[in-house]
Formats: structure tokens, sequence, C-alpha cells
């Protein structure tokens, strides 16, 4: 895609999400719109196992009385398998599917990672015809400058960035924005993003660049930032971030609020922030197929399950991410719905700032930045 296009679309998407959190009665499902299975005959009966690929910690396994998206899946049709494996990154499952590591049907990757893989001819396109609950995803997601034609992606959810902290170890006058993360009276305490692309954007963040800068004196001052931030840092963690804070191990980290939810939910010393006036990432994950997939119909079937008002509003009121369905949210503890942290009005989702997809030079660049700042 164009730049100018990519850049335009996201301002859109940004004002469109602002406004549909902001008032989520206006952007409801049409009532004349009926569920459809999407199961293109079950598949004739044929027995077939789908290989999802997804994040750690990020749908709903039946844990504490929660629903098991899946196994509802494999009960709706029992003649499908899913097997299911994990990534901590964006850039661990680019790699494993540009090197052939792997052979998967179902992939929930970021924004700005999509808009890489379809620029890479990395996805297949959808065959809507099979994804008929797509019908639930409101406008305000749809459109998104990653999938402007809405070709190759369902969106699954979205989210802010923000900081997790102990308040029985960190003063409340040093809450005050991304700086935490470097203040040395917690040295060895502080958790920090494993990889590159949410490191650099925290410290863009702070230095007031955009966070989809491409300037090489830019990059070098964040990953400066990032390289005077390495002594305090315990750990550069993903999905480790769980235990360690839940245990009290570290005291500071940054991570995506709907986990920063769970987290708070298993220590209630833990609180939340969001450095609105420096600015964080707002982010839309969504399901796609990889052009590596062995059972497309399957994968689509599986795809259009997750979007069914009542398993997203099931899956999601567990995970306490955004869910893109105002559909969903019926089927929601209300707790979750009215959270801030989960669901930011428009005003605060206004200092978010969407990935995009960045030059190839720009992305090696920030790799070998990132591995000098981390090991130098």
């Amino acid at each position: 895609m164009k730049k100018l296009t990519a850049l335009f679309a996201a301002a859109a998407l940004t004002l469109a999400c602002c406004t549909g959190c902001a008032n989520l009665a206006t952007n409801a499902t049409d009532p004349g719109k009926q569920d459809a299975t999407g199961d293109q005959g079950a598949l004739d009966g044929k027995e077939v196992t789908i290989n999802v690929y997804n994040w750690g910690q990020y749908i709903s396994e039946g844990d504490e009385g929660s629903m098991d998206v899946i196994a509802e899946f494999e009960k709706a049709y029992p003649n499908i398998h899913v097997n299911y494996s994990t990534y901590d990154t964006n850039e661990t499952l680019y790699t494993k599917l540009k090197t052939g590591g792997i052979s998967v049907d179902v992939i929930i990757p970021s924004d700005y990672m999509i808009g890489r893989m379809i620029e890479e001819d990395m996805l297949l396109p959808l065959n809507f015809d099979n994804i008929p609950n797509y019908q639930y995803i409101d406008e305000a997601y749809r459109g998104a400058a990653y999938d402007p034609e809405n070709q190759y992606s369902v969106p699954y959810t979205w989210g802010t960035v923000g900081i997790v902290y102990n308040t029985k170890y960190v003063d409340p006058a040093d809450v005050t924005g991304w700086e935490l993360l470097w203040n040395e009276k917690y040295s060895g305490k502080i958790l920090m993003f494993g990889n590159s692309r949410d490191a650099f954007g925290i410290a863009e963040a702070m230095l007031g660049y955009s966070l989809n800068t491409t300037d090489e004196q830019e990059l070098q001052a964040a990953a400066d930032k990032l390289h005077a931030q390495r002594p305090l840092v315990q750990q550069y963690v993903m999905d480790e971030i769980f235990s360690i804070m839940e245990n009290g191990e570290a005291w500071i980290a940054p991570y995506y609020a709907g986990d920063c939810l769970f987290m708070m939910e298993n220590n209630p010393d833990l609180a939340f922030f969001r450095p609105e006036e420096q600015g964080f990432n707002f982010f839309l994950d969504a399901m796609c197929i990889p052009k590596c997939c062995q059972n497309k119909d399957a994968a689509e079937l599986f795809i259009n399950f997750l979007c069914k008002p009542e398993i997203a509003g099931g899956n999601m009121d567990y995970l306490g991410y955004g869910v893109p369905e105002t559909a969903a949210k019926e089927f929601m503890d209300q707790e979750v719905v009215t959270s801030e942290i989960a669901y930011p009005g428009a005003e605060i989702l206004s200092h978010g700032s969407i990935f995009m997809n960045l030059p190839t030079e720009t992305l090696q660049r920030m790799e070998e930045l990132w591995l000098w700042a981390k090991t130098s």
C-alpha cells in the first residue's frame, strides 16, 4: 500500500475506534442480523486437524470456570481437531513462517506485522462466504491501515500498552510516565519488553517521537535511551511477566492492558498506569491464514466460530482485551465492559498511536540497535 494511504487510514481508524469506544450504543449490531455457522457442510464429515498459532495467554482455555474456546469448537465440529501452539512475539511468528519452520492454518498477528506479511505475500485472501459471522465486526475495526480492503484479516482484539506496578513497593509520586521504567530507585525490579518494536515504541514516546519514525537519528536516540536502561532491567520478558509480577519478584513492567487486568486479579497489589501525556501504543490483533495453510476451509470455519458473539464474548470476558464486536458485550461481565483499563474512552484513546509496517531497512536497523542496547 502507499505510505500516505496507510497513514491516512491509521488516523481514520484511530478516530473511528475512539468514537466507537466512547459511544458503544451507537455502534450496535443490526438486530435483524442472524448468526451463521459457515460450516461448509461441516466439511462433509471429513476428519481434519488445523494448526492454530497464537500469542501465549491469548485464548480462554477453561481456567477458573471460564469458557474453553477450543473445546467448544471441537464439540460443535467433532470431525475437526485443533492443534494449538503459542509464540511470544510477532517477530518470532514472522521468522518461523518466513523460514518455513512451521506449517500452520490460523495465526493472530498484530497490525504492523499483518501489514508486513501482506506486503511480502505471506497471507492468503479470505473467503468471507465461509466467515458469515464477520457481519458482527463493528465498522470501527474494518478497513484498517494494514488491510484497507478487508481481504486478509478478521479483527480478534484491540488494546493499549501501559505500565503495571506493585503499589506495595512503588511510590505513587514516581508514577508519572514512561520514565518510571528508568527510575534508578527500582533498579533490579524493573522488567522490559523482550521485543524491539514495543521497546522502541516506549523510548520513542518518552522522547516525543512518532512511534513509526524512520529517522536514523531518532532511532539512535531511542536506542541510547534503551541502552541507558539496561543496568536497571531485571529481565527482558514477554509471557514470563505473569508469574514474575504476580509473585512480586519484580515491581514495574510495561505490558498490554488486557493482561494487566489478569495480573491485577491474581495480585491485588498491582495497579495499571497509561502514560497519556507522552502517548502509548494502541494495537489491533487479527486472525489471518498464512500461505502454508493446509486446511483453508476448516481454518475459515474456526475464524467464523471465534466471531460468534457468545464465543467472542466468553473469550474476551476472560482475556480482558477489547472485543471488536458490540454484539459480544451482551455475553460479557459488565465489570469488564465498563473497565477503563480494557475499554478506555475516546479522550484517552486519542493519545494512542498504531504501529505501522516500517521499511525493511528501518526494521533491520532497529533490530541491530536493539541487540546493541540489550547486550553491550
